[in-house]
């Protein structure tokens, strides 16, 4: 494609939603030289971020082609979900039991992908078993809803409610996740992949057998969040208070910020990394291995105190 051409259409995309370059790069996590290099045409985003660009610029993929005529479509994601008009998008209740009963819509034909869902509430709905990718969601509810070993990839989710909900086994890769509610959350087995993952309360949540790769995650609530066989690789974590058990984890090459174990027990956790000074310990016990670990990578054990063989 000629890149002249998908330039203007980033750019008209981008007005029309009235934000501004520096605000658009800022919602990729790359610089605003980056987006003003599309726009000029001498560069394109790479599959992963044209994703997301999509996404924020509520468009469809084959907008960006050369024979998409734009002339009568109009993008339709807000940068913040108070902007969004009332029509912008109804609130949506999907009954569980038409569902199950045949009496509401085909199983075969949920599709979250490719959409922008504002106050839609999809609480209570179970077996899914389907993908759903590159949406942005403003104040959705999934409380209590079983999305269990669901691929969930280049998402924009902000102001949501899974409280309750199952999602052990799904995968999430390249998406946004800010200021969302996973309380009592079960995400055994969750494969967080490429994310940026910020404000959002885990308190109760489980995330045993959980991974993190490659991720961002910033000041999200911990609070009785069980880890247990969770894994941090490559990732980096920052303004997080870890409490309660941390049994069988694994932190490697993890870049640590103002992160804190407080009152909590470690118990055969592998630490390996260049940046474990900056984890404070404060009233902490730890297994005679884990303590090695720690001390191994120059970490300050004063509030760590040896559990007794």
């Amino acid at each position: 494609m000629d890149t002249k051409i998908m330039g203007g259409k980033i750019a008209t995309a981008r007005k029309k939603i009235n934000i501004s370059q520096a605000q658009l790069a800022e919602q990729l996590f790359i610089s605003p030289q980056a987006v003003g290099k599309w726009e000029r045409g001498e560069s394109v985003p790479d599959i992963i971020t044209m994703n997301r660009l999509a996404v924020i610029l509520g468009v469809d993929l084959n907008y960006f082609s050369e024979s998409f005529s734009s002339a009568a479509f109009t993008p339709g994601v807000y940068e913040s979900p108070s902007e969004a008009p009332i029509d912008a998008a109804p609130t949506v209740r999907f009954d569980e039991s038409q569902v199950l009963q045949g009496t509401g819509p085909k199983r075969r034909s949920w599709d979250m992908s490719r959409a922008s869902w504002v106050d839609a509430d999809f609480s209570g709905l179970k077996d899914l078993h389907e993908k759903f990718s590159s949406s942005n969601m403003q104040r959705c509810k999934f409380m209590g809803s079983d999305l269990s070993g669901l691929l969930m990839k280049s998402n924009h989710i902000v102001h949501c409610d899974f409280s309750d909900a199952i999602i052990s086994g799904s995968h999430i890769q390249s998406s946004h996740l800010a200021s969302d509610q996973f309380k009592a959350c079960m995400l055994k087995e969750a494969v967080f992949s490429g994310c940026h993952i910020q404000g959002c309360d885990f308190s109760d949540a489980d995330f045993a057998g959980a991974t993190f790769k490659f991720s961002s995650c910033q000041k999200n609530t911990l609070t009785n969040t069980r880890f247990h066989r969770t894994s941090f690789i490559g990732s980096d974590i920052s303004d997080m208070v870890f409490n309660g058990e941390v049994k069988d984890c694994y932190f490697e090459n993890c870049a640590f910020s103002r992160v804190t174990f407080q009152d909590a027990t470690l118990i055969n956790t592998f630490f390996k990394g260049r940046s474990l000074k900056k984890i404070r310990f404060v009233n902490c016990r730890a297994d005679r291995m884990t303590y090695e670990f720690l001390k191994n990578g120059k970490a300050d054990l004063k509030g760590i105190t040896l559990l007794a063989s």
